[in-house]
């Protein structure tokens, strides 16, 4: 178990709900704080193809990776593989707050790693979802509607949980969320 004297913040939620662009934007208004940090993930994919800010590796550079013990948290998902990388554990222990995009799938795993981490669960109405979903073009309505069906089933809960709520402008959504990292940390 590691201890850590900084806290992980953990930020979730399904496709659509806004997380990539939450945390650009925490991060442009957090940039000069030096106890606040947005480790970029490692992804088994092509380079530049937008969302965020990522390593693209492939996938036998990211299993050599994972063999090495180069990641702090990693997960598959949706064909691809994630990675948060191992150097949060030095900002933990510096006392730095790390906020992480994470999967779902992940939270167990580093609630029993990272005690005292946050988890803050960015959900969206249907409604909402369902436009930025269209608007970004990249699923077919079919899939589209296994998405929204996918958010409808899934609930985040737990003593360490905090939901946001992402129906608004950016700019509101981005204020609440760097409210909720000050206000956390």
């Amino acid at each position: 178990m590691t201890v850590s004297q900084g806290r992980l913040v953990l930020v979730t939620g399904p496709s659509g709900v806004g997380k990539d662009s939450l945390l650009d934007g925490a991060h442009a208004a957090l940039r000069d704080r030096a106890d606040i940090v947005f480790p970029r993930r490692v992804v088994t994919r092509a380079p530049g193809l937008g969302g965020e800010d990522y390593i693209a590796v492939s996938e036998a550079d990211f299993a050599a990776m994972a063999a090495r013990g180069d990641f702090a948290l990693h997960w598959p998902a949706h064909g691809l593989h994630y990675g948060i990388p191992a150097s949060i554990d030095a900002d933990l222990a510096a006392g730095r707050q790390v906020v992480v995009n994470v999967s779902r799938a992940v939270i167990d795993a580093a609630r029993l790693k990272y005690p005292g981490l946050l988890v803050l669960a960015i959900n969206a109405s249907p409604d909402v979802l369902r436009k930025r979903l269209q608007a970004r073009g990249r699923e077919t309505a079919d899939e589209i509607e296994e998405r929204l069906q996918r958010a409808a089933a899934y609930r985040l809960d737990g003593p360490d949980v905090v939901q946001l709520n992402n129906d608004g402008p950016l700019a509101e959504g981005i204020a609440a969320f760097v409210g909720l990292l000050e206000k956390c940390g």
